[in-house]
C-alpha cells in the first residue's frame, strides 16, 4: 500500500517512521530526502510544508522501503557519498567512504605541512572509489598522486570521480605495490581490507551485504594486507618517508609491530579516531640527506 503523504515534512515523517519500524536510523529518510531533492537540510525546513513532485515521491518511498527492508546503504540509493567535503560517485564495486577516514587524510595533510616537504609524491593502495587520492592531490600543494587498485571495476569509478573534482592522478591496477615497485613515493596511504572472517557475525547488513568482501575482509585475522603490503615495500629500493595505515580498532600493536620489524628504521605511532578508538597507524623514518 502507498503512504498518502502529500508535503515534503509529511514525507520525512512517514519515512522516519518507516525505518524505526525495521530497525534502521531513521535520519537515513533526512539524508535520502534530501538527496533526491537535491536540496540542503536548512532548504527543506524552509520549504517543508510544500507539496512534493509526484516523480521526486515514487523514487522517494521506493529508496526507502529498500533500504529498511534490506539494508540497501543510503549511498548506494543515491549514487553518491560525502568526503571531505566533496561529492563522490560510489557503486557495489567499492567501499563506501567512512568519516574516519577523513582523519587518516587529515593526518598526512599534517604531517606533509609539519615536514615541508615540496611536491610529494604519494600512492594510494586500494584506492577504490579513489577518495583518499582525489582529497590528497586537491588539499596537499603541489603533490603527485599515484593510485593503485586491484579491482578494475574500482578503477572505473575512482578514474571517474577523478575527472570530476579535476584531480591530476595516476592509476594503476595491481596487488598493492605490485605495478609500482620502480618507483619512488614519500608518502604509502592504504585503507586496505582489515577485517576477520571471525568478526562476520558482528557486522551490520548495510555493510556486510552490500560493501564488496575484496575491500572488506583480510585473512590472518584481518592482517593479510597489511603484511603484504610490508613484505612488498621492504623490497622497494627506496622507502617511503611515511606510512599511514587505516586500521581495525583492536589492530594498532600488531600493525606497528609488524612494521618496526619489517622495515627497520621506522617508528610506528597508533592514533585514536574521534570516537576514541584507535584507527590509524603513522609510521615515519627520517629523511636522508
Amino acid at each position: 500500500m502507498q503512504p498518502t503523504f502529500t508535503t515534503i515534512q509529511e514525507a520525512r515523517r512517514w519515512a522516519s517512521l518507516f525505518l524505526q519500524k525495521h530497525d534502521r536510523e531513521p535520519q537515513a529518510a533526512q539524508l535520502l530526502l534530501e538527496g533526491f531533492l537535491g536540496w540542503s537540510f536548512s532548504k527543506i525546513l524552509a520549504y517543508e510544508d510544500e507539496p512534493m513532485s509526484e516523480d521526486v515521491k515514487e523514487s522517494f518511498i521506493k529508496a526507502v522501503r529498500a533500504h529498511g527492508e534490506t539494508g540497501e546503504p543510503v549511498q548506494h540509493l543515491l549514487g553518491s557519498a560525502s568526503f571531505f567535503g566533496r561529492t563522490f560517485k560510489v557503486t557495489p564495486d567499492v567501499l563506501i567512504p567512512r568519516p574516519e577516514t577523513e582523519e587518516l587524510v587529515l593526518g598526512v595533510m599534517d604531517w606533509a605541512r609539519e615536514e615541508k616537504i615540496e611536491t610529494p609524491s604519494i600512492v594510494d593502495l586500494g584506492t577504490g572509489s579513489g577518495i583518499i587520492a582525489i582529497t590528497a592531490s586537491l588539499e596537499i600543494p603541489g603533490s603527485h598522486v599515484t593510485a593503485v587498485d586491484i579491482s578494475s571495476e574500482a578503477l572505473v569509478v575512482a578514474e571517474g570521480n577523478a575527472r570530476q573534482h579535476g584531480a591530476d592522478i595516476q592509476f594503476r591496477q595491481g596487488d598493492f605495490l605490485t605495478p609500482v615497485m620502480d618507483e619512488t613515493f614519500d608518502i604509502l596511504i592504504s585503507n586496505p581490507p582489515y577485517i576477520s572472517e571471525e568478526e562476520k557475525a558482528l557486522m551490520d547488513d548495510t555493510v556486510l551485504d552490500f560493501d564488496p568482501s575484496l575491500a572488506l575482509f583480510a585473512e590472518e585475522k584481518g592482517l593479510a594486507a597489511y603484511k603484504s603490503i610490508l613484505h612488498q615495500a621492504a623490497h622497494l629500493e627506496q622507502k617511503p618517508l611515511l606510512i599511514a595505515f587505516e586500521i581495525g580498532w583492536r589492530q594498532g600493536e600488531q600493525v606497528s609491530s609488524l612494521i618496526e620489524r619489517l622495515l627497520p628504521g621506522f617508528r610506528a605511532e597508533v592514533r585514536q579516531d574521534i570516537n576514541g578508538r584507535d584507527r590509524m597507524v603513522f609510521a615515519s623514518r627520517r629523511k636522508t640527506v
